[in-house]
């Protein structure tokens, strides 16, 4: 624990020294609309293109806010002005792009639309059996 505020900026900049080494900071953003992408530069040198639609926030958010895409203090973040939306590097390279909600509903969307033999044969045995037991219909007593 730091004492002074010397040792405060000593502990603070080593900790900034450790993200630029690690590559998590971003150098530059920008957004290709052609392809739909963000594509983020690193400090280390690697970049990474996200699709649009699989960022909660940027899926249905105007071509033109979506461009004007900045960098937030030394790269931890990125920013967009129109939009009032900060998202973190390291979240993004995470595969974190949205809320809990929005993600678990984004996963289960995408395991419904899996397909395997188990599943094809479990949907087989339980079509023999008359499929879905209608719901009983309140009016009846």
């Amino acid at each position: 624990m730091a004492d002074t505020v010397e040792d405060m900026l000593r502990e603070a900049s080593a900790a900034g020294t450790a993200l630029m080494a690690e590559g998590t900071l971003a150098r530059s953003a920008r957004y290709h609309a052609a392809r739909a992408e963000l594509e983020i530069t690193l400090a280390n040198g690697a970049s990474v293109a996200i699709p649009a639609h699989l960022i909660e926030a940027l899926r249905d958010a105007p071509i033109a806010a979506r461009s004007e895409v900045e960098i937030a203090g030394i790269g931890y973040g990125l920013h967009w002005p129109a939009l009032d939306l900060d998202l973190s590097i390291p979240a993004l390279l995470s595969g974190i792009f949205g809320t809990r909600r929005w993600l678990d509903e984004s996963r289960a969307r995408t395991a419904g639309r899996a397909t395997s033999p188990a599943k094809s044969a479990a949907a087989r045995s339980n079509g023999t059996k008359g499929g879905r037991p209608r719901k009983a219909d309140p009016k009846t007593p």
